[in-house]
């Protein structure tokens, strides 16, 4: 039987719901692959050299100093992920008017799907699932079912959407992930070579087989978080979203792209003592509304651009 494009997208999506049932399984998932590495990288290999004397505890500390720390920043910018609402749409929320021309912010939608607005503006974007006005930069996440600011994407490891309110603790989560997760393959790889010469190997079989599948799968992770990190490095340099570089919106001008200093700003905030954690200061949530997730800045020439 012949289905319609229109037919099978909708199909699809509504598997996204499934997703929703993976819940604290993926946390579960993430937390296995950490508990894993400690117990290679401290307890199996680094920990018990600590004591030996000499040039193995120097190495040890070398160690174990930098793992810790960089473990204590991605499990806090993981958690901060996972437990920050990316941004919702407040009730009853309308465009700013520009008091100067007197015109509300132009938006990308013409059918208003029942949702009284102003008339005179054609451009108004309408979320027709929400029923609701979608501000700049929104988007509607089938898996939540909402709309969410600044939607970047659905993320399963983190089982919550990305958005304007924890973009930055995804960016900082993906950044630690894969430091630690170099530090634990280059730390473990001695041990891994080991596996492959004539010489005997000390340690136990559950000990040696931990190890061997924690370097495997710290050098899957860091190979494949890297690809991700420099993908959201050029997405933040060009102040744009993976679901914006997507739909081409971005090229060849983009109305919020402001210069690879203030896009980076408009992430990470002006204070460089917060660049590095999972926080913001209070007077950059005070006086930068795009932090916020509800209004950007953007160039006076293009901002008759949709977006």
């Amino acid at each position: 039987m012949y289905r319609s494009g229109t037919v099978m997208a909708w199909n699809v999506f509504r598997f996204c719901t499934a997703l929703r049932g993976l819940g604290s399984i993926m946390i579960l998932l993430v937390l296995g692959v950490v508990g894993v590495t400690y117990y290679a990288v401290v307890l199996t290999n680094y920990g018990p050299a600590l004591f030996d004397g000499g040039l193995d505890t120097l190495t040890s500390f070398a160690v174990l100093l930098p793992f810790h720390g960089l473990l204590a920043m991605l499990l806090w910018s993981y958690f901060s992920v996972v437990f920050t609402d990316p941004g919702c749409v407040p009730p009853n929320w309308r465009p700013a008017i520009d008091e100067e021309r007197g015109e509300i912010d132009p938006l990308t939608a013409s059918d208003f799907s029942g949702v009284q607005t102003d008339q005179s503006n054609t451009k108004v974007r309408v979320c027709r699932k929400c029923n609701q006005l979608k501000p700049p930069r929104c988007h509607h996440c089938s898996v939540c079912g909402r709309c969410v600011l600044k939607m970047d994407h659905h993320c399963v490891w983190v089982v919550n959407c990305v958005g304007a309110l924890n973009y930055k603790y995804f960016l900082l989560f993906l950044f630690y992930t894969f430091l630690e997760t170099t530090l634990a393959t280059i730390s473990l790889l001695p041990q891994f070579i080991a596996f492959f010469s004539d010489g005997e190997i000390p340690g136990t079989p559950s000990s040696l087989a931990t190890t061997f599948l924690a370097f495997v799968l710290n050098l899957a992770f860091a190979l494949s978080v890297m690809g991700f990190l420099i993908m959201h490095i050029s997405l933040v340099s060009a102040n744009t979203t993976t679901i914006e570089a997507y739909e081409k919106k971005t090229s060849p001008k983009w109305r919020y792209d402001l210069g690879k200093k203030k896009n980076f700003q408009q992430v990470f905030g002006t204070d460089k003592k917060y660049w590095l954690i999972p926080a913001y200061a209070d007077e950059d949530l005070r006086r930068m509304p795009e932090l916020q997730g509800l209004d950007y800045p953007s160039k006076p020439d293009l901002d008759a651009q949709e977006f």
